[in-house]
């Protein structure tokens, strides 16, 4: 089997880093209690300022008053690592959490499908940098001599058990993942590389040390294997992102709202599904939580629609209060079925299928504004329809030359200068209910190149009357 480790240098910061809409600003994250409050990690321009990680926040002040901070969250990194488990589970099924700030997939069973390894490792490398995460990638015969190699470098692959050791051998003993007291303690024995741990008899480690150690080392080797929890993606995607301040505009919950449909269609991919559904929520100091239902007539997945759909329904809504967060909440997540293309689409970038163009009208004029016209039974034309939810698909109109709309009603209609082109056709219908028609129906072309349905009936009196007209 071989494994693949993505180590995130700077798993926090990165999380914050990419709901900022200026990630060139100062930033810090800070932990610890208020009498002392402590820098957890700071970015680039923050550290060209001179702040630096486990300085007070006091004494930052007094180097650079003007910087932003936000709060180190363990709930948030929680669910960011489970986001990016949920990202990768769509190239292995076999994903584990089990190291923090790191993924480790098993990707031997991948290979066929994406290709040779490099270029395996370059497609992650393009998503992880899209997703807005810095990382190393790692390759290894097992998930705890790759996670040992994401700390030594990036890009290393050991790709069989014959060159494991002989990479490892080498590596400083603070580099393999031992607990800090166990480095400690090796460090005072003078022992500095792991072939200078490995050369000890077994028996005297094992009685100097835990037993964490042998574990690790036999693990690390491979001789023993390590007890994984496999990832398994929730059903549901649930996000949300705290703003750094009051918000009184939607233009300005834009960018957040982005990030949430990106990270939306990131789970969606990796569990092969789409979103019908899902509700935005926009919360405030006192008043009621906002609530903007989006739903689709079907599953979508693509990033670039689902934030459109969204953000067809934010602009029109009415911000009562200052918006402290912004949440995504979607509960149906139906598999998905691509569209099916041609081999040879003509110019696919100047096109716009039904599917996304419907979608859009809903987004952008209601749900109520975009329906389809359905068949009733009755032949009287104004009766002879309704309004239905549209389909999936455009339905072809019948044998019968009809127009695709009607006027609301009946309008009279010179035909001096005319010329029939078919009729007539009687329909002599609605005796039952004292709105009896009859009328003869012809298709006409007008002087000035118009086609129109019109019919003469004696009930509406005499003349010619319009009904509809031709496209």
């Amino acid at each position: 089997m071989k494994w693949a480790c993505i180590f995130f240098p700077q798993f926090a910061l990165d999380g914050v880093l990419r709901n900022c809409p200026d990630p060139d600003e100062a930033l810090v994250l800070l932990h610890g209690p208020i009498q002392r409050r402590i820098i957890k990690a700071a970015n680039a321009a923050a550290l060209a300022l001179g702040l630096r990680p486990e300085m007070t926040y006091t004494a930052a002040q007094a180097i650079c008053p003007q910087f932003a901070t936000v709060e180190y969250d363990e709930a948030a990194l929680r669910r960011q690592h489970e986001l990016l488990a949920a990202w990768a589970y769509g190239f292995s099924s076999q994903v584990s959490l089990h190291f923090a700030d790191a993924l480790v997939l098993e990707v031997q069973s991948s290979l066929p499908l994406f290709g040779p390894w490099p270029r395996f490792e370059a497609r992650l490398r393009q998503e992880l940098t899209a997703l807005g995460f810095g990382h190393r990638i790692t390759l290894a015969p097992n998930p705890v001599a790759a996670r040992v190699l994401a700390n030594a470098g990036d890009s290393l692959a050991v790709r069989d058990d014959a060159g494991l050791a002989s990479a490892l051998r080498t590596l400083p003993v603070a580099l393999l993942g031992f607990e800090p007291e166990i480095v400690q303690a090796l460090g005072r024995m003078g022992l500095r590389q792991l072939n200078q741990v490995l050369a000890l008899p077994r028996a005297q480690l094992a009685r100097r040390f835990p037993l964490s150690l042998l574990n690790h080392l036999d693990q690390m080797l491979g001789s023993k294997v390590l007890p994984l929890e496999f990832f398994l993606p929730p059903t549901t995607f649930r996000l949300r992102i705290e703003l750094n301040f009051e918000v009184e505009s939607t233009q300005a919950l834009l960018f957040p709202l982005r990030r949430l449909t990106s990270d939306l269609a990131t789970c969606l991919a990796g569990r092969d599904m789409g979103a019908q559904r899902f509700t935005l929520r926009l919360e405030h100091r006192e008043a009621p939580t906002t609530e903007i239902v989006v739903g689709l007539l079907a599953p979508e997945r693509d990033p670039a629609l689902l934030f459109e759909f969204a953000r067809g329904r934010l602009e029109p809504t009415q911000v009562v209060e200052p918006v402290l967060a912004i949440g995504l909440v979607a509960d149906e997540l139906p598999s998905f079925v691509p569209q099916h293309r041609g081999l040879f689409d003509e110019r696919p970038q100047q096109t716009v299928s039904w599917e996304q163009l419907r979608e859009r009208l809903r987004s952008r004029l209601g749900d109520d504004a975009v329906y389809a016209v359905g068949a009733q039974g009755d032949h009287r034309p104004e009766r002879a329809w309704r309004r239905d939810t549209p389909s999936l698909a455009l339905q072809a109109l019948g044998p019968n030359r009809r127009p695709g709309w009607l006027l609301p009603a009946p309008e009279p209609l010179d035909v001096d200068q005319s010329r029939v082109l078919s009729g007539p056709e009687r329909i002599e219908s609605g005796w039952w209910d004292g709105e009896d028609a009859c009328r003869d129906y012809y298709v006409l072309e007008l002087a000035d190149g118009r086609t129109a349905w019109a019919f003469q009936s004696q009930a509406e009196g005499a003349g010619w009357w319009v009904q509809g007209w031709f496209a």
